[in-house]
């Protein structure tokens, strides 16, 4: 087995979990900033019971904390990455065209496709996926 070969049979599941957990931990605080002013002051304000920013941050607080754990790592990354999705083109697009580098959709897009890979590969070695339900969770 080759160099690459072996690292990536060794380091593969580790490493999507690492960046798992902090792409977690770094979609928290959007949740944390919206309901907690923590760890910043959410520049809209805390948002009302049932609307849309409202349910925007449910989805970042709890679906953070499913992500960190590898816990339902599939469902919850579907949802994150839909949530990106809608939120580049309902707030990023009308604050300046198409491009995101003149509508600040940089990050939106990355969350967006970070979560897909999610919902694609799973939780990595570990998770607590791979914990409870073995390798179908994904090495």
């Amino acid at each position: 087995m080759s160099g690459a070969a072996a690292l990536r049979t060794e380091w593969e599941s580790r490493v999507l979990s690492i960046l798992r957990i902090v792409a977690g931990l770094l979609y928290l605080q959007h949740g944390l900033a919206k309901f907690f002013n923590f760890p910043v002051v959410f520049p809209a304000g805390q948002p009302a019971m049932f609307t849309l920013y409202w349910f925007a941050g449910i989805i970042e607080v709890f679906g953070s904390l499913f992500l960190i754990l590898g816990l339902f790592t599939r469902a919850a990354a579907f949802i994150m990455s839909g949530e990106m999705a809608i939120a580049y083109f309902y707030v990023h697009m009308p604050r300046g065209g198409f491009f995101p580098l003149a509508n600040g959709g940089d990050p939106v897009i990355l969350y967006c496709f970070i979560f897909f890979y999610f919902f694609v590969a799973g939780g990595g070695c570990w998770s607590l996926d791979q914990l409870l339900f073995g390798s179908s969770a994904r090495r």
